[in-house]
């Protein structure tokens, strides 16, 4: 029973050892994946950061190693002819290149965080070209490089910010809508008041001419009763006739005879 039971457990192992290296020799290797700016405007005589990140489904090790190089665009240019390798990394330790950039050149990235940027300092019109990011990750080594034209020009020529014209214009925006809410309130506010006084105006003239007729009869109420006797009134006058002579052929004299009214105001 022994021999067949390990020639069984050989198989088994077998056969689980050449699955493992089927499956390790066809496994597929994914692409690197690097990624720069592609372009970028530097003031002469300051300081030039070139950022470089990559991906990578490999875990980052000391054989990963990081290539920096460098053509230019101007065709007096030494390194105009092709790219020439100003900068590399590996096993942890950066390598600088030709004297052009060996001064200048500085690594201030952190390839744990697959960060491998460049700073150059000071930026001349000598650099004014493409620089070419290269990394490798074993096994993780296929991969394209990525680039970044650069352009060293004076300040003059440098682009304008748009951002403070836009904040310029939207604080400008701002302040006009202010006033105008501000103007529209005053108007309305002036408005409201003129409504308010011609309104008391019309009720005051309203109440005068009420008033007026009240006064009419009161005056005339006054001047009947100043009109008025304050003593006794006078009856009515009564003529009479008197015959003094007391003949019949006398001279009738006729005389007026007032009877008084003893009647009370």
């Amino acid at each position: 029973m022994e021999p067949k039971w390990s020639n069984t457990v050989s198989k088994r192992v077998l056969l689980t050892g050449f699955t493992l290296c089927v499956i390790l020799v066809t496994k597929p290797m994914s692409a690197i994946d690097i990624h720069t700016e592609p372009y970028m405007i530097v003031e002469n005589g300051t300081t030039g950061i070139l950022r470089c990140t990559f991906k990578s489904s490999d875990v980052v090790s000391s054989s990963t190693s990081v290539t920096w190089s460098f053509q230019s665009s101007q065709p007096d240019n030494p390194f105009s002819k092709s790219p020439y390798v100003i900068y590399y990394f590996s096993n942890g330790k950066g390598f600088p290149g030709p004297d052009e950039f060996k001064d200048r050149l500085q690594f201030i990235g952190d390839i744990n965080k697959r960060d491998v940027s460049i700073q150059l300092s000071p930026t001349q019109f000598s650099d004014n070209g493409t620089f070419f990011c290269d990394v490798k990750n074993p096994p993780d080594v296929k991969g394209t490089q990525s680039r970044t034209e650069l352009r060293v020009v004076l300040k003059e020529s440098l682009p304008r910010n748009n951002t403070a014209l836009i904040v310029g214009a939207v604080l400008g925006a701002l302040v006009v809508l202010v006033l105008i809410a501000v103007a529209a309130c005053v108007v309305m506010r002036m408005l409201h008041s003129r409504h308010d006084y011609e309104g008391c105006t019309s009720l005051e003239s309203e109440s005068s001419q009420a008033a007026q007729p009240r006064k009419k009869v009161e005056s005339s109420l006054e001047g009947s009763r100043c009109t008025s006797p304050s003593g006794p009134l006078q009856g009515p006058v009564i003529y009479a006739q008197l015959d003094h002579s007391g003949s019949k052929n006398s001279f009738h004299k006729m005389e007026p005879v007032v009877y008084a009214d003893i009647r009370k105001n």
